[in-house]
């Protein structure tokens, strides 16, 4: 508030006090935007890295560098088609490589003068996240002054400036993220489409002047209905998926048409702002059309300019109804009777000769608007996940501004009561602010949309106090010497309301020390030394087995997948993970994931992670390669599928971490089944003194491919070898964490490398294991756990078979008799483990038995294969017990794998010299490096391997454990 005075001075009243008043609200907005830049970029100086390497603080945001650097390379154009994701089909990503990254990119130009570094680049990106979310309080200033004058204005910026929750969340430095330019340009397109019902409603046009060619009377209508449909384009433009913004303005023009209609005003008016808003939004959005066979909300497709014309339309033909429901003298009550069962009956007509259409409305509708309905893998999507308690969450968010704000909706719906105008903008917030809600209620991450509400509809609630309580706020020095005590108290009372929730004392955490907590992301951390070892480690894609083709797959080139998928070069191979490393993988090693964050692939990927045997895993992958579906087949079928198919587009790497095989392994099962209880069991261990029954992961798990990998080092498996772990460690196994039984979990070890400490641990846990017993760490009680790398990345290989006999049979029982492998291994972290394979003996004597693990390096990066950071210790040992009919006779042999017999699959031979003849033994067992009379295989890194490479079962001696931290 200001105060007013006169000065007169030579006949002129003068008053610098009156022009404060008229322009006060424009140093308070630039100190709130200023204050929002500074909150946002507090921690600035932890995403800039000594090495220049990126650290942003989303998984997303890496993705995001990726476009914004793929546009600086190519400017002005967007991304049109990735290859270096989705292998082995590519992915059209459209809902990245918008008019977001143009507009970063034109800035570092701007300040690179044409040609920026990396680094102006990065620096402009780090920084236009924060400037983008102070933008954000202009429009929505301007829409709540609409509602609540300038001081409406002022608390609607207020309360943007001062949430903690989402939008805070996704708009400090280092959230290199579309979701802030969402935001901005959702507020200005309502903020248009609020101008532009109201200058309509003013101006009046009618289908008459239209006919006329009046275009005098209709250009100041169509000018700023054609502005509104412009600002509605730019937010799909930055976001396709902005289309729902479409499907509210449509929902808020039947409404709002059939109010007009009842009350005896004629449709027309907002009629003419729907057709030509919308109508310019479709023309504008056909021109961005990428996919034009696409109905995806995510791709710039048919989609958007469909649904916008369908919506144009609709206004006219609702205007149209109008007039023909007056020549009839129809009962107007009828008339939204009417609208509503054509709209049911166009529906159904869309069901029926346009399902794909329909599929993808009401698909997108019960995903991201409605909370129901809703597929179950997106519970699988943090972010895409409902909040557990709506209402607690939005508190936490907005404090009492949430409640305000219904307060303030429920103001405007009432104003015909008291005989105030009920203008065409109030129906569309009441509208837009009910989506919006449910929105939130749908999805937690739409909370940041339900923010500009908030702030918004405040600005009316505050206007509607000041009414209701009869407060001045000119800022005159007349009205404040007029002002009352309860007055002040009522203001008092106001700003408590709206702000002390967000502000301390009350607020346990405030917007400030939130920003000020931003840090780079952990698993983006976790994973960079295994990617940056993966770029440098591996061929080049288009290299592998040296075919040369890598200067295909440029990295910053464009792609066209022509009518199908894209058609990758020979050399070129592809990394299975989980999804949610797919956007990592691309960036930090520049190599081709077959699954991602959009996810795509996510199906064939939890079929392939979750396969009960190498057999069906290698299938998957074969079916994989071959183009087919493979999540839903038998075994049976993916042969039928892979027979005949030769391609070269293989998936050579798997990348595991500790969270795969621990917390995110239920999130990993809902995509292919079978259920996650199907891997979980009770079994009985010791705590203590006592016996109690604990949930533990049972042999289902043990035997997925992906615990075979990660927790085995691939021991037993015939096509895949460990060649690199990062040099950081956690605890994956079963825990009570604050009371909670966690059948499968992970604690991440604050203490890196294979040291003293994590090898005590490792001991501690393993006799625990032995022993069924239940131990303690950190406070925490751990059971049937494992220490292990934080990633780990395996390679796919042919295979060597080594191949033997015992040349003599007579005499001996060769058909029950196996022949167990073993060499000893060392990773570059000093962690030792060993690899144990075994077959069983033909009864001429013969065998053979495929190993994956060389014995030398002869190979490497040059010639198109892995630099492995794995070493074989020695030789492979090659031993058998045989029954005969004087004793159990034993033979042992020894021979070296040549990697080059690795990758190709060659034939390596071993002889078998007899040692010894032995009583006969029950069960068939051997001594040594195998175990021969039962399905079990020997442990390899969970299987208390020291540093030294020997091997203990003993109680761990007392150690002082290093702190944990839960994953979950």
């Amino acid at each position: 508030m200001s105060t007013d005075t006169e000065h007169v001075e030579d006949g002129t009243e003068t008053s610098i006090l009156e022009t404060w008043r008229e322009w006060y609200h424009l140093p308070v907005l630039g100190v709130v935007m200023l204050f929002m830049v500074w909150l946002r970029t507090q921690a600035y100086g932890r995403f800039i890295t000594d090495d220049g390497t990126p650290a942003l603080a989303g998984i997303d945001s890496w993705y995001q560098w990726r476009t914004i650097s793929w546009t600086a390379e190519n400017y002005p154009r967007t991304m049109p088609y990735e290859v270096w994701t989705g292998f082995p089909s590519g992915n059209y990503v459209g809902q990245f490589g918008t008019l977001f990254d143009q507009l970063i990119v034109t800035a570092a130009m701007i300040v690179g003068l044409g040609d920026p570094s990396t680094e102006t680049l990065y620096a402009v990106s780090l920084l236009a996240i924060p400037v983008m979310a102070a933008l954000v309080a202009i429009p929505v200033f301007y829409a709540g002054r609409r509602l609540g004058g300038t001081i409406g204005g002022i608390v609607a910026v207020l309360v943007l400036a001062l949430a903690k929750g989402q939008f805070l969340a996704r708009s400090t430095v280092g959230q290199l993220d579309h979701h802030v330019g969402e935001v901005l340009f959702m507020a200005i397109a309502v903020l248009a489409m609020m101008v532009a019902l109201t200058v309509a409603e003013r101006e009046k046009p009618i289908y008459e002047l239209v006919v006329d060619g009046d275009w005098d009377a209709l250009r100041t209508p169509a000018l700023y209905s054609g502005l509104a449909g412009l600002a509605l384009t730019l937010y799909i433009w930055v976001w396709p998926s902005a289309v729902l913004l479409i499907g509210i303005f449509g929902v808020f023009f039947t409404v709002q048409l059939c109010l007009d209609y009842l009350r005896g005003i004629s449709p027309d008016h907002v009629a003419f702002v729907g057709a030509v808003s919308l109508g310019v939004t479709a023309v504008l959005t056909a021109l961005l059309i990428e996919r034009p066979g696409s109905t995806s909300s995510t791709s710039f497709g048919l989609l958007q300019p469909l649904t916008a014309l369908l919506v144009a339309a609709g206004c006219v033909f609702m205007a149209w109804l109008a007039r023909q429901w007056n020549d009839r003298d129809l009962e107007r009550a009828y008339y939204p009777v009417a609208v509503g069962g054509l709209i049911g009956a166009a529906l159904l007509v869309m069901w029926l000769v346009l399902p794909g259409l329909f599929d993808t409305i009401i698909g997108n509708a019960t995903r991201r608007m409605l909370p129901f309905g809703g597929a179950t893998t997106d519970l699988t999507i943090q972010e895409a996940t409902p909040p557990e308690d709506f209402f607690g969450s939005v508190f936490r968010e907005f404090g009492s501004a949430f409640y305000t704000m219904l307060a303030g909706l429920a103001f405007l719906a009432i104003r015909p009561l008291f005989d105030r105008k009920l203008r065409a903008e109030h129906t569309l917030i009441i509208v837009w602010s009910l989506f919006l809600i449910s929105m939130a209620a749908t999805q937690v991450r739409f909370s940041y949309y339900l923010l500009l509400a908030v702030a918004i509809v405040n600005a009316a609630f505050v206007a509607e106090l000041v009414r209701l309580f009869d407060l001045d706020l000119t800022g005159s020095l007349e009205s404040l010497r007029q002002v009352e005590t309860y007055q002040v108290i009522v203001v008092v009372l106001v700003v408590l309301l709206l702000f002390a929730p967000l502000l301390p004392p009350l607020a346990t955490a405030t917007a400030w020390s939130t920003a000020e907590n931003t840090e780079p992301h952990g698993s983006a951390t976790t994973w960079e030394e295994s990617n940056h070892w993966l770029a440098e480690n591996t061929p080049a894609p288009g290299n592998y087995g040296e075919p040369n083709n890598a200067d295909q797959l440029d990295y910053h080139g464009a792609y066209s997948p022509g009518d199908g998928d894209y058609e990758y070069p020979d050399g070129s191979y592809g990394v299975m993970s989980w999804w949610d490393y797919g956007h990592l993988i691309t960036t930090q090693s520049e190599r081709i994931p077959h699954s991602n964050p959009f996810q795509q692939n996510a199906r064939s990927s939890s079929a392939y992670l979750t396969a009960g045997s190498e057999e069906r895993a290698e299938l998957i992958l074969d079916g994989i390669a071959a183009g087919g579906s493979v999540a839903d087949k038998s075994d049976a079928e993916l042969e039928s599928l892979v027979d005949g198919n030769e391609t070269d587009e293989e998936i050579r790497y798997v990348m595991i971490d500790d969270q795969m095989a621990g917390g995110k392994f239920s999130a990993i099962t809902r995509w292919s089944g079978p259920e996650y209880r199907s891997y979980v069991g009770n079994e009985q261990y010791q705590v203590g003194n006592n016996t109690r029954e604990l949930p533990s992961m049972n042999s289902n798990y043990d035997n997925t491919t992906m615990a075979s990998l990660y927790l085995d080092d691939a021991t037993g498996m015939e096509q895949y070898r460990l060649v690199h772990e990062s040099d950081e460690y956690a605890i994956v196994g079963s825990m009570m964490v604050r009371g909670t039984p966690y059948p499968r979990n992970s604690l991440q070890l604050t203490s890196s490398g294979w040291n003293n400490q994590t090898q005590g641990i490792q001991r501690q846990l393993a006799a625990a294991r032995s022993n069924d017993a239940v131990t303690q760490l950190s406070g925490i009680q751990l059971w049937d756990a494992h220490v292990t790398s934080s990633v780990k990345t395996f390679e796919r290989v042919e295979g060597a078979t080594i191949t033997g006999s015992i040349d003599d049979t007579s005499g001996i029982d060769a058909a029950n008799a196996t022949v167990g492998t073993s060499v000893e291994l060392q990773a570059d972290t000093g962690r030792t483990f060993t690899y144990t394979q075994q077959t069983e003996l033909a009864e001429d004597g013969s065998f053979e038995v495929t190993v994956p693990y060389a014995t030398n390096d002869a190979l490497g990066v040059d010639d198109g294969h892995t630099n492995s950071s794995v070493e074989a210790l020695g030789n492979y040992s090659v031993g058998a017990v045989v029954p005969g009919d004087d004793g159990a006779v034993q033979y042992r042999g020894e021979t070296s794998v040549p990697e080059t017999a690795v990758v190709n699959g060659d034939t390596v031979d071993v002889e078998l010299s007899e040692l010894e003849t032995q009583e006969p033994t029950e069960g068939n067992e051997t001594t040594g490096n195998e175990t021969t009379g039962t399905d079990e295989t020997t442990e390899s890194s969970d299987s208390e391997s020291t540093t030294d490479g020997a091997t203990t079962t003993e109680t761990a001696e007392s150690i002082t454990p290093a702190a944990v931290e839960p994953a979950h």
